[in-house]
């Protein structure tokens, strides 16, 4: 490829984002025409793509970290005929275009992730990497390499200050993920001004530190980034290519500097770049580019077809493997599941009847693979009967992602995006609080990625309030597409597991018990899938009292219950694991569940009593704990905040009276 092709390719990116930005009055012109060059020669001669098949299982993947510079993607979209028209970059950052200010997941054709929060990307991209080497490993065979995906991601300053990128960065380096080349922009500016205001750290000594090969060139110089490029490709470890770049670059008057990072150039200066650099009316593409570029897009279309007709001889080869890899990438699962039995009035932790039902999911669910954040022995987590995944050991199911929960969602929703398994992780509940921005990006992305959350609440008990979740439940439910199930017993978790594994337009968080729970008579049957269900039905013709709850505390309303019924009074007891899934049923089914003539309702919850106000209503109670828990023994700290039969029978009388 001549050096005049790869410099009107960059050219033409660097014009087409300036365009849009402009055109939009609004958006990141700055890291667009600063990394031009890099997008020409990492789309043209690297990145292995067929535009005409975005969706090619065995393509490169190519995550824009830096997310705020989503023209330079928009711009090679386009440019390379993938379904992105000169009228979606006119329409940059309106309603309802396929050009958000911000690229999403599933609403751009060839956009592999949902960036924006700075960093993140980074830990798709390590996702990525991770499940291109599992599923490499399980497939691959000598005779035939059906998996060999490398991943490319561009991160700017920004995202090596947040944190997530220190956790993903870490993980890669520790398992040796050499498909993996992140491509760091270099051009010290951030929104404020120069980075040495407060990012002063030499980044290629902390990614030597984490096991990474440093590779260093200007970003400007098409040869140095090609040469660059080409040795990452060859290491035996994740690559970071530190390359300098002068943000804005073309750009007459604010080029170097913080002005053109989040800000329109100006009509003026954005015709002026293009008359220099290219002529032409405004988003225009020169014959020559498009030519150029279909010859980048019919190479992606060969390299597809000789592909197909390997994965063809393997396939014949291997038709056992094949069986597996259809699983896998149809997500194929049993009409019915085989789930242990769990004897009404046994006692046993959630945390514990959810490990002896993944444990026989994943039997059943050969994709399904995941770990936890260094607790595996406390949210029992750990499928016995597989192998770890670790350096350079791609075989086990088993993965380990050490105390960084941001890292470890992010790298979850990469493994997901990037196709084929389905992948589960976990740690306490109350530090979902530590992977909040990685969960609300599954949600917004649909990825179905499943949450353990242990340790649901100050049964908790000695770690003390620090470790004590309140707010978490009903902070997980205000998070739009979030399914939260919070399973009462052992029959709960069953029904909690399958909702979770069937469900794949989104996330799912099931939030477990440390502290034993009795397997109750009135869950063998029940209608978690529902959201919500009579556990307990009143004993009278008419109701006098709706007692609600989830998970631990349902045990609890039915023996308050109980004891009111020694009163006389009809109490109805409704188990409610998900207001999600409650939401989304019809208006009759709800009515069946809460009736709404019966006013008097009481809730009981070893949390937050925000979720419970729009089903207790304004004549309603509740038991709940809007502050902060206490240190000491579970049974002790509930009876402290008057969590016992006989405190809340006599709270419950009095409300009734």
């Amino acid at each position: 490829m001549s050096q005049e092709k790869l410099k009107e390719l960059s050219d033409h990116i660097a014009v087409l984002s300036a365009e849009g930005v402009q055109a939009a009055n609004s958006g990141h012109p700055g890291m667009p025409m600063g990394c031009s060059d890099i997008g020409s020669v990492l789309w043209s001669k690297h990145l292995k793509h067929n535009p005409a098949d975005s969706n090619w299982f065995n393509r490169d993947r190519f995550v824009l970290s830096a997310g705020h510079g989503s023209m330079f993607i928009y711009s090679l979209l386009h440019l390379f005929g993938y379904d992105v028209s000169k009228k979606d970059l006119q329409d940059f950052r309106q309603l309802g275009s396929k050009t958000p200010g911000h690229p999403e997941f599933g609403h751009t054709d060839g956009v592999e992730t949902t960036t924006g929060p700075l960093g993140a990307g980074i830990s798709n991209a390590v996702g990525m990497a991770l499940a291109a080497k599992v599923q490499g490993e399980k497939f691959n065979t000598a005779d035939h390499t059906i998996v060999d995906s490398n991943i490319y991601a561009i991160c700017g300053d920004g995202c090596l200050m947040e944190g997530v990128s220190s956790e993903a960065a870490s993980t890669a380096g520790h398992l040796g993920l050499d498909n993996l080349v992140l491509v760091y922009d270099s051009n010290s500016i951030t929104i404020e001004g120069s980075t040495d205001l407060a990012f002063t750290e030499d980044v290629a000594m902390r990614f030597r530190a984490y096991n990474w090969e440093v590779i260093e060139c200007n970003g400007n110089d098409l040869d140095a980034v090609d040469s660059a490029l080409t040795l990452a490709k060859q290491s035996d470890k994740p690559v970071i290519i530190v390359a300098t770049t002068i943000i804005g670059k073309g750009s007459p008057t604010k080029a170097g500097t913080h002005k053109v990072h989040g800000a329109p150039l100006g009509a003026e200066e954005v015709s002026g770049l293009r008359a220099t650099l290219l002529g032409g009316e405004a988003f225009g593409v020169s014959d020559s580019v498009k030519d150029f570029c279909a010859i980048t897009a019919a190479a992606g279309a060969e390299a597809q077809k000789v592909w197909e007709a390997d994965f063809a001889a393997w396939s014949q080869a291997n038709p056992e493997l094949l069986k597996e890899w259809n699983a896998y990438q149809n997500h194929e699962l049993p009409a019915e599941f085989s789930f242990p039995d769990f004897p009404v009035g046994e006692s046993i932790a959630s945390r514990k009847s959810s490990h002896m039902v993944l444990n026989s999911l994943a039997a059943q669910v050969p994709y399904l693979l995941g770990g936890s954040a260094d607790l595996d022995c406390s949210n029992l987590t750990r499928l016995d009967a597989e192998g770890d995944i670790n350096t350079g050991k791609f075989d086990g199911r088993n993965l380990h992602f050490g105390v960084r929960e941001h890292g470890m969602g992010g790298i979850v929703n990469g493994m997901i995006n990037f196709g084929g398994m389905r992948v589960y992780c976990s740690t306490f509940l109350v530090f979902a609080d530590y992977m909040r921005p990685t969960i609300r990006l599954a949600a917004l992305m649909n990825t179905p990625a499943i949450y353990i959350f242990t340790h649901d609440s100050f049964f908790v008990g000695e770690d003390g309030p620090t470790h004590q979740p309140v707010e978490h439940k009903a902070a997980l439910e205000c998070i739009p597409g979030l399914t939260v199930l919070r399973p009462a017993d052992a029959n709960e978790v069953k029904a909690a597991w399958e909702v979770a594994i069937r469900k794949t337009d989104g996330p799912t968080a099931l939030l477990m018990s440390r502290q034993n729970l009795t397997t109750l008579a009135g869950t063998v049957d029940n209608d978690v899938a529902k959201g919500a269900y009579v556990v307990k039905a009143e004993s009278g013709a008419t109701i006098d009292l709706i007692l609600m709850a989830s998970g631990s505390e349902v045990d609890l309303a039915v023996q308050t219950a109980n004891n009111l019924e020694a009163d006389g009074k009809s109490v109805r007891v409704v188990s409610m694991p998900s207001s999600t899934l409650f939401e989304e049923q019809n208006a009759e089914y709800k009515e069946s569940v809460l009736p709404g003539a019966v006013s008097s309702r009481f809730a009981i919850d070893y949390g937050s009593s925000i979720s419970w106000y729009r089903y207790i209503g304004l004549q309603g109670a509740s038991h709940c704990l809007d502050r902060f828990g206490e240190c000491g023994p579970g049974g002790k700290v509930a009876e402290f905040f008057g969590y016992t039969v006989d405190a809340l029978t006599t709270e419950v009388r009095d409300y009734l009276a």
